[in-house]
């Protein structure tokens, strides 16, 4: 904080608050209660899923992310009777996620879980960008801006290399060039699948295709190691712009003000790569993450109910011209779906 800009400090302070600034926050996984003995556990980290030690350094990549035949998100489930099960403790946490759900439940009538390895909010966020899309955006149809960011990229500052695959020994697009693979990724994303689901006629169509595409396998990862190169491109576009002297978003001040990400190419050497394989996104991450989809990621933040910053948005500077998804975490590390309305029998549950 002390690097910030003194001029900044408060309208960052305002925007993320003052406890995000000092560390991220931590909760006592002993305090509240697990999910019951026999239900799938989504919530689980990487060092679970894979069986694998939690150290990046030490393992194989295609050790650390085990692929699952499952579907990434869980069927819909009622929000208050999820609430009452998942935090039945007589604790003044339990008592307050309670009332963050109770709260939530004006609007919300379901809930959707989503698998908690560390993709977990660029999984929660991408699923609800695509299955609530008509179109492809506009800054997404450009072919040559996007085929050619990883190019870009590498050609700037040697960033490319230093990317970190899920999965040694899954095969990508082209060779083992990772500018190559990126681009397939990019490819992917963009022409193969955001424009698939565009095309579905209505919600519960998307709603069933995405399920489909969300399965834990070789596509949805490349999607979402797409969705970290969007967010790269972003990063690297701001940073110039701070160099320049040219205004950025407030985010950008406390991103690039960490000592471990004082440019893009210690960004992604200490930080993104490390998303998904041992590593979430941080608070500050998220409204990267916005700017890169140009969404405003609307987050439910049940800890911190009773306060200012129980809604959250991600960036909040774009509510008015942006499209807007909805996400919830109890902790800013893992995110799950809210569901609007419940179906009638036989149809899907509309996320919101």
């Amino acid at each position: 904080m002390e690097d910030l800009p003194v001029e900044k400090r408060p309208a960052i302070q305002e925007q993320l608050g003052t406890s995000d600034l000092q560390a991220d926050v931590e909760l006592d996984a002993g305090e509240e209660d697990g999910l019951d003995d026999g239900e799938e556990d989504l919530y689980r980290g990487e060092e679970e899923l894979s069986a694998v030690s939690h150290e990046p350094r030490q393992t194989s990549d295609s050790e650390s992310l085990k692929v699952q035949d499952s579907c990434s998100l869980s069927p819909a489930v009622d929000i208050l009777s999820y609430s009452e099960r998942e935090w039945k403790g007589n604790t003044a946490k339990s008592a307050l996620i309670r009332k963050g759900y109770k709260e939530m439940s004006a609007k919300f009538s379901h809930l959707r879980r989503v698998r908690g390895d560390n993709y977990c909010a660029l999984r929660a966020t991408l699923f609800q960008v695509l299955s609530q899309s008509m179109q492809v955006p506009q800054w997404l149809q450009d072919d040559t801006v996007l085929t050619q960011l990883p190019k870009q990229l590498e050609a700037q500052e040697g960033l490319i290399s230093q990317w970190r695959f899920p999965g040694q020994h899954v095969p990508g697009d082209g060779s083992g060039d990772p500018t190559e693979r990126l681009k397939g990724y990019m490819e992917l994303l963009r022409k193969i699948k955001w424009q698939a689901a565009a095309e579905r006629p209505g919600s519960a169509e998307r709603q069933r295709f995405c399920e489909r595409l969300f399965q834990g396998e070789e596509e949805e990862l490349g999607m979402l190691e797409a969705l970290k190169l969007l967010m790269l491109g972003r990063a690297a576009e701001l940073h110039g712009r701070m160099q320049a002297g040219q205004d950025v978003p407030l985010f950008c001040w406390l991103l690039f003000a960490r000592d471990s990400s004082v440019c893009p190419r210690s960004f992604l050497s200490n930080h993104l790569r490390h998303v998904g394989l041992s590593a979430g996104l941080e608070q500050v991450e998220m409204f990267l993450l916005g700017y890169a989809l140009q969404h405003t990621i609307q987050v439910y933040r049940l800890y911190k109910a009773n306060t200012e910053e129980f809604v959250t948005f991600y960036p909040d500077d774009h509510r008015d011209d942006w499209p807007s998804v909805c996400l919830v975490t109890e902790d800013d590390r893992h995110y799950n779906v809210p569901v609007a309305e419940a179906a009638e029998p036989g149809e899907e549950l509309t996320a919101s």
